[in-house]
């Protein structure tokens, strides 16, 4: 018989739901009887024993709140009777033995990567064009206008055709009704041309909203982001606009470039401006520059690399509440695969690590690094409080939705991405990995912001985890999109790349979800297959102001 309910840790005191259960119902599990008074939908929890108001719930064994009111035995948390609460946690002993998995079937196994001079290898071999300040962003247009689709760049598939389809059945005479109900066809536009270099796989855009008007860290910590973006492995090379008189300096942009390599040996064409002159010479200057800048790119190919030189980031985004039951323990079992094999993880999303804190804490290696974790995650949460909010407002109405009712039961699930390795190092937003292992970077919650800071610190691709369904995607970064449940991945085949619901559905462990989701990594970073959010050219990209996130 298929597993209806799931007590997550022996310790728990509430058990989860894997499909719709009816009240009256009696749930049997390992011997106990449990008697239904409410009905619970799919992903949501109810109270395996009585508890008093004020009572302390506890799911992945950690506390994740208490009770508002008297919840009694079989009955449905909700908002109403349980909000967010978390233990404290301190820096004290720590803990950092753990138990590798077996990764013999993987130890000669390579993907085939592109090798830089500074010894990273990257999964992608891209252009940038980047401006130092928003001023230049319709630069950018312009010159994206001019070289994507001549170059080979543009995409197949496109929506003009289906407003050329509007425009005839409006002319025809159609109602309102008929338009509605018309079956839109996609077109096929006109073919765009043959890659011109058939070993650069695109050239990418970097528009923001940054680089003056804020405050001088802000212009600091956006140069860091930049530089992380240009020295990053899956980059061959970059053309920046400056406009000259913004906070966001070109030198600074240089010095962060120093920062994080001292090997810097990339083409990067910088255009000023007010230096130049006219705007047309300019950009006739950015385009000669960018096409010699991918001549040059299009000389590098893949060659094989050991496994040790992949960089992942972990995130998810559009949560649900099988998130911390299927994808996201999945993926942390991936990530030990990784740790194991000598390579590098990203978990970051510090206000979804609210109430884990002190199991992260426990398994940092160097006490300086539990410190750090520990001043950040204060730090943030009082900001926060500062504003008028706080991290037991980041659930989001869809999370609440499906069974994520307070912060600590997302933060419980989404520490499940980062397996049970020791934390190497804590990073710093716009800070870049140095240190093969598991390494914590303080970001946002926010997906966009989250997933554009893990790739500046130096993920080669991103694995993302997400119960809703996300088009998110990044600019220079595979981003393998990971469902927490089937029904989303049958629903949404188009943005998906792999199905995890088959861990709640009882057809296959967590640890051999994770082994799944490692072979495809390897493919990808090899280019053998592409992912949903690269096919569909989402290519997210927000800069993170440090102000208040979530």
């Amino acid at each position: 018989m298929k597993q209806r309910v799931l007590k997550v840790h022996p310790q728990d005191n509430v058990m989860v739901a894997l499909t719709d259960l009816e009240a009256g119902e009696t749930i049997l599990d390992e011997g106990a009887q449990y008697q239904l008074l409410d009905a619970i939908p799919a992903k949501h929890k109810f109270a395996l024993v009585d508890l008093p108001k004020g009572a302390e719930v506890t799911m992945y064994g950690v506390m994740v709140g208490k009770t508002e009111a008297n919840v009694p035995a079989g009955s449905l948390l909700t908002t109403a009777n349980l909000k967010h609460a978390v233990k404290e946690f301190r820096t004290g002993a720590r803990r950092t033995d753990w138990l590798k998995p077996d990764v013999s079937k993987w130890h000669t196994r390579t993907f085939r990567g592109y090798h830089r001079q500074d010894g990273s290898v990257g999964t992608a071999n891209y252009w940038l064009v980047i401006p130092m300040v928003f001023c230049e962003n319709r630069n950018l247009e312009v010159l994206q206008e001019a070289l994507v689709n001549s170059l080979g760049y543009g995409r197949n598939k496109n929506y003009l055709s289906q407003a050329q389809q509007l425009i005839e059945l409006y002319s025809a005479g159609s109602s309102i009704e008929q338009i509605l109900q018309a079956d839109l066809q996609y077109g096929i536009g006109q073919q765009p041309a043959l890659r011109l270099f058939p070993n650069v796989d695109g050239i990418k855009f970097l528009p923001h909203a940054g680089g003056c008007g804020g405050t001088r860290q802000d212009a600091q910590a956006l140069c860091g982001l930049l530089a992380g973006y240009i020295t990053h492995s899956n980059v061959a090379g970059a053309t920046v606009l400056s406009l000259g008189c913004q906070h966001a300096q070109v030198s600074m942009l240089e010095e962060e470039i120093h920062k994080r390599t001292s090997l810097f040996n990339k083409p990067l064409y910088i255009l000023e401006q007010q230096e130049v002159g006219s705007e047309t010479q300019m950009l006739a200057e950015a385009i000669k520059k960018t096409f010699v800048g991918l001549i040059q790119a299009n000389e590098t190919e893949r060659r094989p690399a050991p496994l040790s030189k992949l960089c992942v980031g972990l995130e998810c985004g559009g949560s649900d509440g099988f998130s911390g039951i299927s994808a996201n323990p999945a993926i942390g079992y991936t990530s030990d695969l990784l740790v194991a094999l000598g390579g590098t993880v990203i978990l970051s999303e510090f206000p979804e690590l609210c109430g884990v804190e002190q199991n992260l804490i426990d398994r940092c290696l160097e006490q300086e690094d539990a410190e750090r974790f520990s001043y950040l995650m204060k730090t943030y949460q009082e900001r926060a409080v500062a504003v008028g909010s706080g991290f037991d407002m980041n659930p989001s109405p869809g999370n609440i939705k499906d069974g994520l009712i307070t912060d600590a039961i997302k933060s419980a699930g989404a520490a499940k991405k980062g397996g049970s390795s020791p934390v190497v190092a804590v990073l710093d937003y716009p800070e870049k990995v140095t240190k093969p292992g598991l390494n914590l970077l303080c970001t946002p919650g926010n997906d966009v912001e989250s997933t554009t800071a893990e790739v500046a610190s130096g993920a080669n691709i991103v694995l993302f985890t997400t119960g809703l369904g996300t088009p998110t995607g990044n600019p220079v970064a595979p981003v393998v999109k990971i469902a927490t449940n089937t029904k989303l991945y049958d629903k949404m085949r188009d943005i998906i790349d792999i199905n995890a619901g088959t861990i709640t559905e009882g057809e296959e462990t967590i640890q051999h979800a994770g082994e799944r989701i490692l072979d495809y990594i390897i493919a990808v970073a090899s280019g053998e297959e592409v992912v949903a959010a690269v096919r569909l050219g989402q290519d997210d990209f927000i800069p993170w102001k440090r102000g208040v996130s979530l």
